[in-house]
């Protein structure tokens, strides 16, 4: 081909509305010297067969923010790159049978109102006047989303490809990639017309995200975590009375969804379209006697309507219009599902200027902001909003093919189920489990997942309720109230001790790595013999992350950060170590357990030949505790005298038993929770991300403007310090009711938007309902008052000093 581009600054591979999306944001950032490959047509893999509704609902501010801004993107797209488009803003309808689904859409209208989404509350006598054709029967009331609505994804995808090409972008149709190399930095992608040599490549291809994923594994990279899931909608024949109503009232009906019923239906033309989400689901491509195609092409799957009977006579009895005509045709279709159900929007993990946009289950919804997204990571290195929600990076090793089929088919059949605090879904457990699983549990432990690995939350007792329909609240009591109060006193008052399964464990080795890590540090490091906290910013001065970090020698330092941060802090550091420097992580090679509380030293002293009246923030590495090799650090995140004891997974067994038999009670991470709240302690990508600044995070304490090494963002910093910030972390104490803030609360003050939460909980100690967040700097003065919107109902809230509620001089910590 003489008009083939041999080069590009970033190839995108698959031409679905994502992939068209990303290439159309890259060119108005001026990136024009893209390539789009697309095996068949555009638009030939789930985007032609999907149904082409966009809401912004959502219970995640990540996504929210990303379909706001789809939707506000598809209202002038049209317009603005001059090519005709069918999108219908008609509102929708959710439908709430419960209580609690009524608190879950307040959330949601906090938040959007927040964004500036005017999200409205219905009762049961509104809901007939947007819609009414509807039955009202077991209702509580509704949400109404004046900017929901529907749009044609051909004619969508073919939009943002005219306005890519028309800003000089290529989309070559008819070119599938088979294959990536790498050569002096740079990416080459085989096609069968030839190759291109890259900067940057996006996975991009849809359900074949996962064999396009293999050929990166050479690269560092590895099984990329999804499956697909069967999804079918039905079109009804034309309605005589729909059609009557459109032509008199001049538009289309809100989009309704009965999501505890769990389906939407819409007005399509003069006629249906009902799409449930089904809990006897079925998934495709994942047994050897259904292999995926190497071609799918505008292809479906045969009808399969057995399984959605139930629905559609749920559906029919809730709009009895519905019945009033046939069925005209079936959709059946293969939709990626990662196991949560968000895509993977980020930097492809362990691989070099690789990035993923990719299983995508709300492609259509998500595809405008997903562009922006992607376009960000890859011209600026970084993005606007956090999107760790999102992050490919989120998912480590323990994503195995069985545990992908589990989560997302469980998702799919919950896709409109609600997400309880104290909520944790069945499927794909126990992938990681550490020696002392079977004591916890024979102590009562019921446990959560953190990045696999399977931790106490709370301990029952004999007669404890810990059935999955308990946790069916967001109101703070439940069996596990009693138990956390229980352990969080009894870390008060004597010793506790919790297993920390899992923390990430960074080794950081070669000749200057000491000084390697304290230049993405804006915190100074910690002598040897000690270990402190340290922060990462971004270059714009934001909240990369927070590690501990020990430094061992010029030439060693270690690092132990979150559990679920494994492979995103690992690539801070791996990505830009210069030649010499080694990254490795050994997070499975070491077992923590937290002995704390104002007996822990009595506790400790006959079990171990450590030294227990080091200081606080001290680290002794050699000694012995109940016979077994480890090291004592003293810290405690329950802000109580304490030590961590980092020892062998196959020695924790033994130091358990000494320490319990001696008189420490077990206790898990929700007590954590609360005890660390009341400290005033950050939580990674809750009060810790990049939506702040280490400034807007009251780190200021941490950060050493003055330190030899130059660090990212220090302008950044420096030129807000001067300025001023905007907002400002505060802790607030809240007079919550039956329920405390959920993360991204709307704080209020005289009717006005002032901040929002980043975490909240109860604190035993101190008897209070905490929130930590983010206020306008002008009111985050002690004393302040304000109000906390939780589920729909404000309440009073006061601004505390900056300092730990509990122990504020930290004189326990020390004792």
């Amino acid at each position: 081909m003489a008009d083939f581009p041999t080069t590009a600054r970033v190839v995108i591979i698959g031409g679905g509305a994502v992939g068209v999306s990303v290439l159309y944001h890259l060119a108005k950032a001026g990136w024009t010297e893209c390539v789009l490959l697309e095996k068949n047509e555009l638009t030939a893999g789930s985007t032609w067969h999907a149904a082409g509704n966009v809401p912004t609902f959502s219970t995640s501010w990540s996504i929210m923010n990303m379909q706001r801004y789809s939707t506000e993107l598809y209202r002038g797209l049209g317009e603005a790159v001059d090519y005709p488009m069918n999108y219908h803003v008609t509102g929708s309808i959710r439908l709430a049978h419960s209580k609690e689904r009524m608190q879950e859409f307040e959330r949601a209208r906090g938040m959007g109102r927040y964004q500036g989404i005017d999200i409205e509350m219905l009762g049961v006598n509104e809901i007939k006047d947007k819609y009414p054709f509807i039955e009202l029967h077991d209702l509580k009331g509704a949400l109404y989303d004046p900017t929901d609505g529907d749009i044609d994804p051909a004619q969508l995808t073919q939009a943002l490809a005219k306005g890519a090409r028309d800003l000089g972008a290529t989309i070559l149709r008819f070119t599938p990639a088979t294959g990536v190399s790498r050569e002096n930095g740079e990416w080459i992608i085989h096609t069968e017309k030839g190759s291109i040599r890259a900067e940057y490549v996006v996975n991009a291809a849809g359900y074949y995200v996962q064999k396009v994923g293999e050929w990166f594994k050479p690269f560092g990279g590895r099984t990329v975590p999804m499956m697909v899931m069967s999804h079918q909608y039905m079109l009804s024949e034309p309605v005589a009375e729909l059609e009557a109503w459109s032509k008199e009232h001049g538009r289309k009906l809100p989009l309704l969804r009965d999501v505890d019923s769990s389906y939407y239906l819409r007005q399509e033309k003069t006629g249906f379209n009902l799409g449930p989400y089904e809990r006897n689901c079925k998934a495709h491509w994942v047994t050897p006697d259904d292999p995926m195609p190497e071609d799918f092409s505008f292809q479906l799957y045969p009808d399969d309507l057995d399984r959605l009977e139930w629905y559609i006579e749920d559906a029919m009895a809730r709009v009895p219009l519905l019945g009033a005509s046939g069925i005209s045709r079936v959709i059946n279709g293969p939709i990626p599902y990662a196991p949560d159900g968000l895509p993977l929007i980020g930097p492809m993990p362990g691989v070099p200027n690789a990035f993923e946009a990719c299983v995508f289950t709300f492609g259509i919804a998500q595809s405008g902001g997903a562009g922006k997204v992607m376009a960000e990571w890859i011209t600026e290195g970084a993005t606007e909003w956090d999107m760790w929600a999102v992050d490919p990076r989120r998912y480590t090793d323990y994503t195995d093919r069985d545990y992908c089929i589990a989560k997302g088919m469980e998702t799919y059949g919950h896709e409109y189920a609600m997400h309880f605090p104290w909520h944790t879904w069945p499927a794909g457990r126990d992938k990681k489990l550490s020696p002392l699983h079977g004591r916890l549990k024979e102590t009562g432990a019921v446990f959560g997942a953190y990045n696999g690995w399977e931790r106490a939350n709370w301990f029952a007792k004999p007669g404890d309720d810990t059935s999955e329909e308990a946790t069916q609240t967001w109101n703070r009591a439940g069996p596990w109230e009693a138990r956390i109060r229980e352990e969080a006193l009894a870390v008060r008052d004597g010793c506790g001790i919790l297993p920390i399964t899992g923390f990430t464990r960074i080794k950081v080795e070669g000749p200057g790595a000491k000084d390697f890590v304290d230049g993405l540090a804006a915190s100074a490091l910690p002598r040897p013999g000690r270990i402190g906290l340290v922060y990462f910013p971004d270059a714009r001065g934001r909240i990369l992350t927070e590690m501990s970090v020990m430094v061992h020698s010029d030439e060693e330092v270690g690092l132990i950060t979150a559990a679920v941060a494994q492979w995103h802090d690992a690539e801070i550091l791996s990505r830009q170590a210069p030649e010499g420097i080694t990254i490795t992580d050994h997070s499975d090679k070491v077992e923590c357990l937290l002995v704390t509380g104002p007996k822990s030293r009595e506790i400790l002293a006959p079990l171990t030949d450590h030294d227990l009246s080091l200081p606080w923030l001290s680290v002794s590495f050699e000694g012995r505790v109940a016979g077994e090799d480890c090291a004592l650090v003293r810290v405690s995140f329950a802000g109580e005298l304490g030590w961590e004891i980092h020892c062998a997974p196959e020695s924790a067994p033994a130091i358990w038993d000494a320490v319990t038999g001696a008189g420490a009670k077990p206790f898990g991470m929700w007590a954590l929770n609360s005890l660390r709240l009341e400290k005033g302690y950050r939580a990674w990508k809750g009060d810790l991300s990049t939506d702040y600044s280490l400034l807007e995070g009251g780190l200021d304490r941490f950060i050493k403007f003055d330190k030899p090494k130059d660090f990212p963002g220090k302008a950044a910093l420096l030129a807000e310090k001067q300025r001023g910030v905007k907002k400002r972390f505060v802790t607030l104490t809240v007079e919550a009711g039956e329920a405390d803030a959920p993360y991204m609360s709307t704080l209020w003050q005289n009717g006005e938007v002032v901040g929002e939460t980043t975490s909240s909980g109860w604190g035993y100690r101190v008897g209070k309902s905490i929130a930590l967040g983010m206020l306008r700097s002008d009111l985050a003065v002690p004393g302040q008052q304000i109000e906390v919107e939780i589920y729909g109902e404000r309440h009073r809230a006061v601004v505390q000093e900056d300092q730990p509620l509990w122990d504020p001089k930290n004189e326990r910590l020390r004792a």
